[in-house]
Protein backbone atom coordinates (compact mmCIF):
# COMPACT_ATOMS: atom_id res chain seq x y z
CA UNK A 1 0.00 0.00 0.00
CA UNK A 2 1.58 3.33 -0.84
CA UNK A 3 -0.56 6.40 1.11
CA UNK A 4 -0.73 9.49 -0.27
CA UNK A 5 2.04 12.28 0.97
CA UNK A 6 -0.40 14.89 2.73
CA UNK A 7 -1.67 12.24 4.40
CA UNK A 8 1.57 11.13 6.35
CA UNK A 9 3.94 13.66 5.94
CA UNK A 10 3.49 15.18 9.07
CA UNK A 11 4.75 12.49 10.47
CA UNK A 12 7.93 11.90 9.17
CA UNK A 13 10.02 14.10 11.04
CA UNK A 14 8.79 12.10 13.68
CA UNK A 15 10.72 8.86 12.38
CA UNK A 16 13.99 10.55 12.78
CA UNK A 17 13.49 11.58 16.70
CA UNK A 18 16.18 10.59 19.32
CA UNK A 19 16.19 7.05 20.81
CA UNK A 20 15.26 6.95 24.37
CA UNK A 21 17.67 5.19 26.85
CA UNK A 22 21.32 5.56 27.55
CA UNK A 23 23.81 6.32 24.31
CA UNK A 24 26.21 3.64 24.54
CA UNK A 25 30.02 4.42 25.00
CA UNK A 26 32.69 1.43 25.17
CA UNK A 27 34.11 1.64 28.72
CA UNK A 28 38.39 2.26 29.32
CA UNK A 29 39.43 0.54 31.54
CA UNK A 30 42.82 1.24 33.27
CA UNK A 31 44.99 -1.77 32.27
CA UNK A 32 49.38 -2.12 33.60
CA UNK A 33 51.39 -0.90 31.51
CA UNK A 34 53.66 -4.08 31.06
CA UNK A 35 53.41 -7.74 33.11
CA UNK A 36 55.23 -8.59 36.20
CA UNK A 37 56.32 -12.15 34.86
CA UNK A 38 57.47 -10.83 31.36
CA UNK A 39 58.55 -6.98 31.09
CA UNK A 40 57.82 -5.03 27.92
CA UNK A 41 60.63 -5.60 25.25
CA UNK A 42 60.67 -4.77 21.03
CA UNK A 43 59.72 -8.14 19.48
CA UNK A 44 62.93 -10.06 17.69
CA UNK A 45 62.52 -9.85 13.72
CA UNK A 46 61.32 -12.41 12.42
CA UNK A 47 59.06 -13.34 15.29
CA UNK A 48 55.51 -16.01 14.82
CA UNK A 49 52.74 -13.50 15.13
CA UNK A 50 50.46 -14.97 17.66
CA UNK A 51 47.63 -16.06 15.05
CA UNK A 52 49.84 -19.20 13.63
CA UNK A 53 51.73 -19.70 17.51
CA UNK A 54 51.33 -23.48 16.79
CA UNK A 55 53.61 -23.64 13.66
CA UNK A 56 56.68 -22.15 16.12
CA UNK A 57 56.80 -25.68 17.23
CA UNK A 58 57.86 -26.88 13.61
CA UNK A 59 55.72 -30.27 14.49
CA UNK A 60 53.89 -31.30 10.95
CA UNK A 61 52.09 -33.49 12.70
CA UNK A 62 50.60 -30.70 15.32
CA UNK A 63 50.13 -28.10 12.06
CA UNK A 64 47.32 -31.30 10.52
CA UNK A 65 45.74 -31.71 13.63
CA UNK A 66 44.87 -28.29 14.07
CA UNK A 67 43.49 -28.28 10.52
CA UNK A 68 41.37 -30.80 10.72
CA UNK A 69 40.24 -30.13 14.26
CA UNK A 70 39.46 -26.50 12.34
CA UNK A 71 37.40 -28.26 9.82
CA UNK A 72 35.60 -31.04 11.86
CA UNK A 73 35.35 -29.61 15.56
CA UNK A 74 31.42 -30.15 16.38
CA UNK A 75 31.81 -27.16 19.25
CA UNK A 76 33.20 -25.06 16.44
CA UNK A 77 30.20 -26.33 14.09
CA UNK A 78 28.12 -25.34 17.20
CA UNK A 79 29.17 -22.02 17.76
CA UNK A 80 29.13 -20.72 14.10
CA UNK A 81 25.13 -22.40 13.84
CA UNK A 82 24.41 -19.90 17.18
CA UNK A 83 26.28 -17.02 15.05
CA UNK A 84 23.35 -17.81 11.94
CA UNK A 85 20.44 -18.25 14.97
CA UNK A 86 21.55 -14.42 16.20
CA UNK A 87 21.88 -13.23 12.85
CA UNK A 88 18.58 -14.66 12.06
CA UNK A 89 17.34 -12.85 15.43
CA UNK A 90 18.62 -9.51 14.15
CA UNK A 91 16.77 -9.64 10.98
CA UNK A 92 13.86 -10.33 13.00
CA UNK A 93 14.44 -7.07 15.17
CA UNK A 94 15.06 -5.26 11.96
CA UNK A 95 11.85 -6.36 10.18
CA UNK A 96 9.85 -4.38 13.23
CA UNK A 97 10.65 -0.71 11.68
CA UNK A 98 9.65 -2.10 8.12
CA UNK A 99 6.04 -1.62 6.62
CA UNK A 100 3.65 -5.05 7.67
CA UNK A 101 1.69 -5.76 4.63
CA UNK A 102 -0.63 -9.02 4.08
CA UNK A 103 -2.40 -9.99 1.17
CA UNK A 104 -5.70 -11.22 1.72
CA UNK A 105 -8.73 -12.94 0.30
CA UNK A 106 -12.20 -14.40 1.30
CA UNK A 107 -15.55 -15.45 0.27
CA UNK A 108 -18.89 -14.91 3.00
CA UNK A 109 -22.45 -16.15 2.28
CA UNK A 110 -24.94 -14.91 4.55
CA UNK A 111 -28.69 -15.17 5.64
CA UNK A 112 -30.16 -12.35 7.40
CA UNK A 113 -32.41 -13.18 10.38
CA UNK A 114 -36.43 -12.87 9.58
CA UNK A 115 -37.00 -12.56 13.57
CA UNK A 116 -35.06 -8.81 13.30
CA UNK A 117 -36.28 -6.03 11.21
CA UNK A 118 -35.94 -4.92 8.52
CA UNK A 119 -37.17 -8.23 7.35
CA UNK A 120 -39.26 -8.86 10.45
CA UNK A 121 -42.55 -7.88 8.66
CA UNK A 122 -41.66 -8.28 5.11
CA UNK A 123 -43.54 -10.74 2.99
CA UNK A 124 -41.49 -14.27 2.23
CA UNK A 125 -39.55 -13.74 -0.66
CA UNK A 126 -40.09 -9.97 -1.06
CA UNK A 127 -37.81 -7.59 -2.37
CA UNK A 128 -36.57 -5.27 0.31
CA UNK A 129 -34.84 -1.70 0.41
CA UNK A 130 -31.63 -3.90 1.97
CA UNK A 131 -31.33 -6.34 -0.83
CA UNK A 132 -31.80 -9.78 -0.24
CA UNK A 133 -31.71 -12.20 2.82
CA UNK A 134 -29.24 -13.95 0.84
CA UNK A 135 -26.07 -12.75 0.64
CA UNK A 136 -22.45 -13.51 -1.12
CA UNK A 137 -19.38 -11.77 -0.30
CA UNK A 138 -16.36 -11.64 -2.43
CA UNK A 139 -13.55 -9.43 -1.19
CA UNK A 140 -9.12 -10.01 -1.89
CA UNK A 141 -6.80 -6.73 -0.73
CA UNK A 142 -3.93 -5.91 1.14
CA UNK A 143 -3.75 -4.78 4.38
CA UNK A 144 -0.88 -2.50 6.12
CA UNK A 145 0.72 -1.36 9.22
CA UNK A 146 3.68 0.48 9.91
CA UNK A 147 4.69 1.42 13.31
CA UNK A 148 6.69 4.79 13.31
CA UNK A 149 9.46 4.25 15.88
CA UNK A 150 9.35 8.16 17.16
CA UNK A 151 11.30 7.09 20.53
CA UNK A 152 13.44 4.77 18.95
CA UNK A 153 12.48 1.54 20.78
CA UNK A 154 12.54 -0.80 17.51
CA UNK A 155 16.15 0.96 16.93
CA UNK A 156 17.04 0.20 20.12
CA UNK A 157 15.93 -3.52 19.46
CA UNK A 158 17.98 -3.63 16.78
CA UNK A 159 21.12 -1.99 18.39
CA UNK A 160 20.80 -4.74 20.81
CA UNK A 161 20.38 -7.74 18.14
CA UNK A 162 23.21 -6.46 16.17
CA UNK A 163 25.22 -6.32 19.22
CA UNK A 164 24.15 -10.27 20.20
CA UNK A 165 25.35 -11.04 16.42
CA UNK A 166 28.81 -9.61 17.31
CA UNK A 167 28.85 -11.36 20.55
CA UNK A 168 27.85 -14.80 19.30
CA UNK A 169 31.10 -14.15 16.27
CA UNK A 170 33.45 -13.26 19.10
CA UNK A 171 32.43 -16.45 21.20
CA UNK A 172 33.25 -18.44 18.53
CA UNK A 173 36.32 -16.90 17.88
CA UNK A 174 36.69 -17.90 21.63
CA UNK A 175 36.03 -21.29 20.90
CA UNK A 176 38.77 -21.31 18.14
CA UNK A 177 40.98 -19.79 20.70
CA UNK A 178 40.24 -22.85 22.95
CA UNK A 179 40.47 -25.64 20.41
CA UNK A 180 43.82 -24.92 19.02
CA UNK A 181 45.10 -24.79 22.63
CA UNK A 182 43.30 -27.96 23.61
CA UNK A 183 44.77 -29.58 20.42
CA UNK A 184 48.25 -28.91 21.03
CA UNK A 185 48.01 -29.18 25.15
CA UNK A 186 46.73 -32.89 23.97
CA UNK A 187 49.55 -33.58 21.39
CA UNK A 188 51.74 -32.27 23.72
CA UNK A 189 50.94 -34.93 26.93
CA UNK A 190 50.73 -37.55 24.34
CA UNK A 191 54.31 -37.20 23.21
CA UNK A 192 55.31 -36.52 26.86
CA UNK A 193 53.86 -40.16 28.28
CA UNK A 194 55.43 -41.81 25.10
CA UNK A 195 58.97 -40.09 26.34
CA UNK A 196 58.26 -41.12 29.79
CA UNK A 197 57.14 -45.15 28.32
CA UNK A 198 60.73 -44.64 26.21
CA UNK A 199 62.09 -43.90 29.18
CA UNK A 200 60.56 -46.31 31.53
CA UNK A 201 61.67 -49.39 28.75
CA UNK A 202 65.37 -47.83 29.04
CA UNK A 203 65.73 -48.07 32.97
CA UNK A 204 63.91 -51.63 33.17
CA UNK A 205 66.59 -53.06 30.45
CA UNK A 206 69.50 -51.13 32.88
CA UNK A 207 67.64 -52.87 36.26
CA UNK A 208 67.56 -56.50 34.34
CA UNK A 209 70.54 -55.77 33.46
CA UNK A 210 71.16 -55.07 37.18
CA UNK A 211 69.00 -58.17 38.11
CA UNK A 212 70.86 -60.19 36.16
CA UNK A 213 74.06 -59.88 37.39
CA UNK A 214 73.15 -59.32 40.87
CA UNK A 215 71.83 -63.21 40.16
CA UNK A 216 74.97 -64.26 38.21
CA UNK A 217 77.43 -62.96 41.32
CA UNK A 218 74.81 -64.81 44.03
CA UNK A 219 75.68 -68.20 41.65
CA UNK A 220 78.81 -67.41 41.68
CA UNK A 221 79.24 -66.99 45.46
CA UNK A 222 80.11 -63.59 45.44
CA UNK A 223 76.38 -62.42 46.06
CA UNK A 224 73.69 -62.34 47.94
CA UNK A 225 70.47 -63.63 48.00
CA UNK A 226 69.04 -59.92 49.38
CA UNK A 227 70.85 -58.72 46.81
CA UNK A 228 68.81 -60.31 43.53
CA UNK A 229 65.33 -60.03 45.75
CA UNK A 230 65.86 -56.23 46.03
CA UNK A 231 67.09 -56.01 42.10
CA UNK A 232 63.77 -58.15 41.56
CA UNK A 233 62.01 -55.67 43.34
CA UNK A 234 63.09 -52.83 42.17
CA UNK A 235 62.52 -54.11 38.49
CA UNK A 236 58.21 -54.70 39.17
CA UNK A 237 57.83 -51.48 41.26
CA UNK A 238 59.32 -49.59 38.37
CA UNK A 239 57.21 -51.77 35.97
CA UNK A 240 54.23 -51.32 37.50
CA UNK A 241 54.49 -47.39 36.04
CA UNK A 242 53.67 -48.93 32.33
CA UNK A 243 49.67 -49.06 32.52
CA UNK A 244 49.43 -45.65 34.15
CA UNK A 245 51.80 -43.91 31.02
CA UNK A 246 49.60 -46.28 28.50
CA UNK A 247 46.68 -44.97 29.94
CA UNK A 248 47.81 -41.53 29.91
CA UNK A 249 48.64 -41.58 26.04
CA UNK A 250 45.58 -43.25 25.03
CA UNK A 251 43.75 -40.77 26.56
CA UNK A 252 45.34 -38.24 24.73
CA UNK A 253 44.58 -40.07 21.52
CA UNK A 254 40.95 -40.87 22.20
CA UNK A 255 40.73 -36.12 23.63
CA UNK A 256 42.51 -35.51 20.26
CA UNK A 257 40.33 -37.77 17.96
CA UNK A 258 37.10 -35.85 19.42
CA UNK A 259 38.82 -32.85 19.18
CA UNK A 260 39.10 -33.03 15.18
CA UNK A 261 35.39 -34.25 15.26
CA UNK A 262 35.88 -38.09 14.70
CA UNK A 263 35.60 -41.02 17.10
CA UNK A 264 37.88 -41.30 19.82
CA UNK A 265 39.89 -44.20 18.28
CA UNK A 266 40.29 -42.51 14.53
CA UNK A 267 43.89 -41.21 15.57
CA UNK A 268 45.02 -44.72 17.21
CA UNK A 269 46.87 -45.58 13.77
CA UNK A 270 48.62 -42.09 13.12
CA UNK A 271 49.54 -41.48 16.49
CA UNK A 272 50.58 -44.63 18.68
CA UNK A 273 53.78 -44.40 16.98
CA UNK A 274 56.00 -42.81 19.72
CA UNK A 275 57.16 -38.87 18.39
CA UNK A 276 59.10 -36.18 20.25
CA UNK A 277 57.75 -33.86 22.35
CA UNK A 278 57.54 -30.63 20.33
CA UNK A 279 60.80 -28.32 20.98
CA UNK A 280 59.21 -25.10 22.31
CA UNK A 281 60.11 -21.56 20.63
CA UNK A 282 63.21 -19.51 22.21
CA UNK A 283 61.33 -16.39 23.35
CA UNK A 284 57.87 -16.00 24.38
CA UNK A 285 56.34 -13.40 22.15
CA UNK A 286 56.09 -9.62 23.18
CA UNK A 287 52.96 -8.23 24.28
CA UNK A 288 51.71 -5.14 26.17
CA UNK A 289 48.37 -5.59 28.65
CA UNK A 290 46.22 -3.44 26.52
CA UNK A 291 46.59 -5.88 23.38
CA UNK A 292 43.91 -7.95 25.20
CA UNK A 293 41.18 -5.71 24.80
CA UNK A 294 41.50 -6.24 21.32
CA UNK A 295 43.09 -9.83 21.15
CA UNK A 296 41.19 -11.98 23.47
CA UNK A 297 37.94 -12.85 21.80
CA UNK A 298 36.03 -13.03 25.44
CA UNK A 299 36.67 -9.66 26.49
CA UNK A 300 35.23 -8.23 22.78
CA UNK A 301 32.17 -10.39 23.76
CA UNK A 302 32.10 -9.59 26.69
CA UNK A 303 32.14 -5.90 25.63
CA UNK A 304 29.04 -6.83 22.93
CA UNK A 305 26.83 -8.42 25.68
CA UNK A 306 26.97 -4.71 27.51
CA UNK A 307 26.66 -2.72 24.19
CA UNK A 308 23.32 -4.79 23.68
CA UNK A 309 22.37 -4.83 27.47
CA UNK A 310 22.89 -0.84 27.16
CA UNK A 311 20.54 -0.73 24.27
CA UNK A 312 17.88 -2.89 25.90
CA UNK A 313 17.71 -0.42 28.87
CA UNK A 314 16.26 2.44 25.78
CA UNK A 315 13.72 -0.18 24.30
CA UNK A 316 12.29 -0.88 27.73
CA UNK A 317 12.15 3.53 28.27
CA UNK A 318 10.49 3.42 25.31
CA UNK A 319 7.68 1.68 26.48
CA UNK A 320 6.68 4.48 28.62
CA UNK A 321 6.19 6.83 25.84
CA UNK A 322 3.21 6.74 22.99
CA UNK A 323 3.65 4.39 19.70
CA UNK A 324 2.49 5.75 16.22
CA UNK A 325 0.88 3.70 13.93
CA UNK A 326 -0.29 3.91 10.38
CA UNK A 327 -2.90 1.21 8.87
CA UNK A 328 -4.13 1.00 5.85
CA UNK A 329 -6.20 -1.55 3.75
CA UNK A 330 -6.80 -1.48 -0.33
CA UNK A 331 -8.68 -3.79 -2.21
CA UNK A 332 -11.74 -5.13 -4.02
CA UNK A 333 -15.48 -6.20 -2.31
CA UNK A 334 -18.37 -7.20 -4.76
CA UNK A 335 -21.33 -9.53 -4.34
CA UNK A 336 -20.20 -11.39 -7.44
CA UNK A 337 -17.10 -12.81 -8.33
CA UNK A 338 -17.07 -11.47 -11.47
CA UNK A 339 -17.48 -7.60 -10.74
CA UNK A 340 -14.40 -7.57 -8.31
CA UNK A 341 -12.41 -6.27 -11.54
CA UNK A 342 -14.33 -3.42 -11.77
CA UNK A 343 -13.52 0.01 -10.43
CA UNK A 344 -16.55 0.48 -8.55
CA UNK A 345 -15.48 -2.85 -5.93
CA UNK A 346 -12.59 -0.71 -4.72
CA UNK A 347 -12.38 0.54 -1.75
CA UNK A 348 -9.07 1.56 0.47
CA UNK A 349 -8.82 3.33 4.40
CA UNK A 350 -5.92 4.89 5.46
CA UNK A 351 -5.62 5.05 10.12
CA UNK A 352 -3.45 6.74 11.95
CA UNK A 353 -3.51 5.46 15.38
CA UNK A 354 -1.92 6.11 18.87
CA UNK A 355 -1.23 3.74 22.04
CA UNK A 356 -0.20 4.85 25.02
CA UNK A 357 -0.28 2.58 28.05
CA UNK A 358 -1.49 4.87 30.83
CA UNK A 359 -1.96 2.27 33.27
CA UNK A 360 0.09 -1.19 33.80
CA UNK A 361 0.25 -1.44 37.39
CA UNK A 362 3.80 -0.47 37.25
CA UNK A 363 5.40 -3.39 34.61
CA UNK A 364 7.06 -0.74 32.56
CA UNK A 365 9.19 0.88 35.46
CA UNK A 366 9.85 -2.88 36.57
CA UNK A 367 10.94 -3.89 33.38
CA UNK A 368 13.25 -0.63 33.18
CA UNK A 369 14.72 -1.66 36.39
CA UNK A 370 14.86 -5.12 35.38
CA UNK A 371 17.23 -4.11 32.31
CA UNK A 372 19.13 -1.29 34.35
CA UNK A 373 20.46 -3.90 36.51
CA UNK A 374 21.38 -6.14 34.14
CA UNK A 375 23.66 -3.49 32.06
CA UNK A 376 25.57 -2.90 35.55
CA UNK A 377 25.68 -6.92 35.43
CA UNK A 378 26.92 -6.86 32.06
CA UNK A 379 29.81 -4.11 33.14
CA UNK A 380 30.65 -5.77 35.89
CA UNK A 381 31.26 -9.05 33.91
CA UNK A 382 33.40 -6.96 31.70
CA UNK A 383 35.12 -5.51 34.04
CA UNK A 384 35.69 -8.62 35.93
CA UNK A 385 37.10 -10.12 32.61
CA UNK A 386 39.56 -8.17 32.04
CA UNK A 387 40.68 -8.98 35.31
CA UNK A 388 40.78 -13.03 34.58
CA UNK A 389 42.35 -12.40 31.12
CA UNK A 390 45.32 -10.34 33.13
CA UNK A 391 45.36 -12.70 35.59
CA UNK A 392 45.39 -16.00 33.76
CA UNK A 393 48.52 -14.03 31.32
CA UNK A 394 50.47 -13.37 34.45
CA UNK A 395 49.78 -17.07 35.64
CA UNK A 396 50.93 -18.26 32.57
CA UNK A 397 54.02 -16.45 31.80
CA UNK A 398 55.17 -17.48 35.89
CA UNK A 399 54.79 -21.12 35.15
CA UNK A 400 56.64 -20.73 31.56
CA UNK A 401 59.58 -18.43 33.37
CA UNK A 402 59.60 -21.14 36.55
CA UNK A 403 59.56 -23.97 34.53
CA UNK A 404 62.48 -23.74 32.68
CA UNK A 405 64.55 -22.42 35.65
CA UNK A 406 63.31 -26.28 36.71
CA UNK A 407 64.56 -27.69 33.78
CA UNK A 408 67.70 -26.48 33.89
CA UNK A 409 67.97 -28.13 37.60
CA UNK A 410 66.54 -31.22 36.34
CA UNK A 411 68.97 -31.57 33.65
CA UNK A 412 71.58 -31.18 36.15
CA UNK A 413 70.20 -33.81 38.28
CA UNK A 414 69.91 -36.23 35.37
CA UNK A 415 73.76 -35.89 34.43
CA UNK A 416 74.84 -36.47 38.36
CA UNK A 417 72.64 -39.09 39.14
CA UNK A 418 73.62 -40.77 35.70
CA UNK A 419 77.52 -40.50 36.72
CA UNK A 420 76.66 -41.49 40.23
CA UNK A 421 75.13 -45.06 38.58
CA UNK A 422 77.95 -45.45 36.98
CA UNK A 423 80.65 -45.20 39.97
CA UNK A 424 78.01 -47.44 41.80
CA UNK A 425 77.88 -50.11 38.65
CA UNK A 426 81.73 -50.26 39.21
CA UNK A 427 82.43 -50.27 42.65
CA UNK A 428 80.05 -52.96 43.36
CA UNK A 429 81.50 -55.03 40.38
CA UNK A 430 84.75 -54.27 42.51
CA UNK A 431 83.53 -55.17 45.47
CA UNK A 432 83.76 -52.28 46.79
CA UNK A 433 80.24 -51.28 47.06
CA UNK A 434 76.98 -52.91 48.29
CA UNK A 435 74.35 -53.56 45.78
CA UNK A 436 72.19 -51.55 47.89
CA UNK A 437 74.06 -48.51 45.96
CA UNK A 438 73.19 -49.52 42.52
CA UNK A 439 70.02 -49.89 43.09
CA UNK A 440 69.60 -46.09 44.90
CA UNK A 441 71.49 -44.99 42.03
CA UNK A 442 69.19 -46.51 39.62
CA UNK A 443 65.92 -45.28 40.96
CA UNK A 444 67.14 -42.14 41.68
CA UNK A 445 68.53 -41.79 38.00
CA UNK A 446 64.83 -43.27 36.60
CA UNK A 447 62.85 -40.67 39.25
CA UNK A 448 65.08 -37.40 37.42
CA UNK A 449 65.05 -38.62 34.06
CA UNK A 450 61.07 -39.13 34.62
CA UNK A 451 61.02 -36.01 36.15
CA UNK A 452 63.03 -34.06 33.48
CA UNK A 453 60.45 -35.40 30.59
CA UNK A 454 57.78 -34.36 32.71
CA UNK A 455 59.57 -30.44 33.18
CA UNK A 456 59.83 -30.61 29.32
CA UNK A 457 55.97 -31.33 28.44
CA UNK A 458 55.39 -29.10 31.30
CA UNK A 459 57.20 -26.10 29.70
CA UNK A 460 55.67 -26.45 26.46
CA UNK A 461 51.78 -26.51 28.16
CA UNK A 462 52.70 -24.09 29.80
CA UNK A 463 53.78 -21.82 26.17
CA UNK A 464 50.77 -23.26 25.30
CA UNK A 465 48.72 -21.41 27.50
CA UNK A 466 50.43 -18.33 27.16
CA UNK A 467 49.65 -18.21 23.87
CA UNK A 468 45.76 -19.00 24.56
CA UNK A 469 45.73 -16.29 27.41
CA UNK A 470 47.39 -13.93 25.01
CA UNK A 471 44.34 -14.56 22.63
CA UNK A 472 46.48 -16.42 19.37
CA UNK A 473 45.00 -18.22 16.92
CA UNK A 474 43.09 -15.91 15.40
CA UNK A 475 43.98 -12.30 13.89
CA UNK A 476 42.14 -9.14 15.39
CA UNK A 477 43.12 -6.62 12.35
CA UNK A 478 41.57 -8.41 9.63
CA UNK A 479 38.44 -6.11 8.33
CA UNK A 480 35.29 -7.06 8.65
CA UNK A 481 33.15 -8.63 5.64
CA UNK A 482 30.55 -5.77 4.58
CA UNK A 483 27.95 -8.49 3.90
CA UNK A 484 26.64 -8.59 7.84
CA UNK A 485 24.03 -11.09 6.73
CA UNK A 486 26.49 -13.94 5.15
CA UNK A 487 27.68 -16.63 6.95
CA UNK A 488 30.35 -17.09 4.60
CA UNK A 489 33.20 -16.23 6.87
CA UNK A 490 32.33 -18.46 9.49
CA UNK A 491 33.09 -21.79 7.24
CA UNK A 492 36.53 -22.81 4.99
CA UNK A 493 38.52 -21.30 7.75
CA UNK A 494 42.01 -22.43 7.82
CA UNK A 495 45.29 -22.10 9.84
CA UNK A 496 46.66 -20.61 6.59
CA UNK A 497 44.77 -17.47 7.35
CA UNK A 498 42.42 -17.18 9.90
CA UNK A 499 39.34 -15.29 8.90
CA UNK A 500 36.56 -13.06 11.48
CA UNK A 501 33.26 -13.58 10.65
CA UNK A 502 31.44 -11.00 9.07
CA UNK A 503 30.43 -7.88 11.62
CA UNK A 504 29.65 -4.20 11.55
CA UNK A 505 29.55 -1.83 13.91
CA UNK A 506 26.08 0.08 15.05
Amino acid sequence: MRPRAPYFAWLLPATVACAVGPRYKPPEPSLPRAWQEAPAREAAAGALPLERWWTAFHDPILDSLVTRAVEGNLDLKIAAARIREARAARGIAAAAALPQVDVEAAYARAQRSDAVPPFKDAAPGSPTPFGPRVQNAFEAGFDAAWELDVFGGVRRDKEAALAQVQAAEEARRDVLVTLLADVARNYTELRAAQRQLEILEETLRSEQDSWDLAKARLEGGLGTELDSARAEGLLEATSARRPTLERQARQAIYRLGVLVGKEPGALLPELETAGTIPPEPPEVPPTLPSELLSRRPDLRRAERELAAATARVGVARADLFPRFFILGSVGRRSEDAGDLGSGSSQFWSIVPRVSWPIFSGGRIRANIRVQDARQEQALRQYEKSILTALEDVENALSAHTRERRRQESLRASVAANSRALDLATDRYTSGLESFLAVLDAQRSLYAAEDLLVQSEGNAVVSLIAVYKSLGGGWSPAEPSSPQAGSSSSTRNESPSGWRRSSASRP
